[in-house]
């Protein structure tokens, strides 16, 4: 005989948690508008830094994974904002008299502490996977494997040390709040092309981190790379170089983009995680050496 339900009392239901009126359930698949620009920002900067993003009014869960066909629009915006403490320090560090090496390292210390090392990990990954294994299936493990190896360990250092080589050069050649500005579009424009090989290369590892979070659309990657180039713009005008000066140094980053995702291609049949990773980096240091480079002519 089927039991009866039993009637909630009075006093039960004033323990009961009550949704607000005012505050209705959010579906964040029918977010529109600004509010789903606010979360596909706040979203990003979650996945991208350490910086503490509280969880927003338009979010119902501020730890669930982005939505990488869609968020990755805001790639852009994102990396402005988490170069933001790096240039700040650059700038301080300038402003106060430092060397101009002790002033870059300190501003890619910040970088590295504000990202949590996310980009410099999948670097030396990338190295340590794409140069020390045989075969694609222990490439990938290796890629996997926590511990560093000696391709990986030589690329971070080489990428750290030229980061702070570049930076300390552009503190020798333009003042130190222009070089805070470059700071921040270099980080943007870094960031929106290291999308690239997650657009348009397939998954490696089916399963894997990069799988499982989904391929940007490539609207989004259109609107983050317009984006970090108008921002790039920006600085050109502010440096007083000539747009064709940028553009070059744009070109200049995009190349090593482009040959570490035939790298991975030819080697695991595709992407990860890591090699996103690898990209931003190699495209950051490139950029900063585009710039010196249409420095040095415009001078010349």
């Amino acid at each position: 005989m089927q039991q009866a339900a039993r009637r909630v009392t009075p006093e039960e239901q004033d323990l009961k948690p009550m949704q607000d009126p005012l505050e209705p359930a959010i579906n964040p698949e029918t977010l529109r508008g600004w509010r789903a620009v606010v979360r596909d920002l706040a979203q990003m900067l979650r996945f991208y830094s350490r910086l503490p993003v509280p969880k927003l009014p338009v979010e119902q869960d501020a730890h669930a994974l982005p939505n990488f066909r869609v968020a990755p629009r805001m790639v852009a915006v994102a990396g402005a904002i988490i170069g933001i403490p790096a240039a700040i320090m650059l700038w301080m560090a300038a402003s106060l008299g430092l060397p101009t090496l002790l002033s870059a390292g300190l501003a890619v210390t910040v970088s590295i502490i504000a990202t949590g090392a996310f980009h410099e990990d999948g670097l030396a990954d990338t190295f340590d996977g794409l140069a020390g294994g045989a075969t694609k299936e222990r490439r990938l493990d290796i890629m996997k494997d926590s511990r560093i190896g000696a391709f990986g360990g030589s690329a971070l250092v080489l990428g750290i040390t030229l980061r702070i080589a570049a930076l300390a050069g552009l503190l020798e050649e333009v003042e130190a709040g222009t070089a805070a500005v470059i700071i921040i579009a270099g980080a943007s424009l870094s960031r929106s092309l290291g999308l690239t090989p997650l657009v348009f290369l397939p998954n490696a590892r089916p399963g894997g981190f990069s799988s499982s979070v989904g391929r940007p659309d490539m609207s989004a990657f259109v609107i983050t790379s317009s984006l970090s180039i108008g921002l790039v713009g920006a600085t050109s005008h502010i440096m007083g170089l000539s747009l064709s000066s940028m553009a070059g140094a744009i070109i200049l980053a995009i190349l090593p983009v482009a040959l570490v995702s035939w790298w991975a291609l030819k080697t695991i049949e595709g992407q990860t995680g890591d090699i996103a990773g690898a990209a931003q980096q190699l495209s950051e240091i490139a950029f900063y050496t585009g710039l010196l480079m249409a420095i040095g002519l415009a001078h010349g």
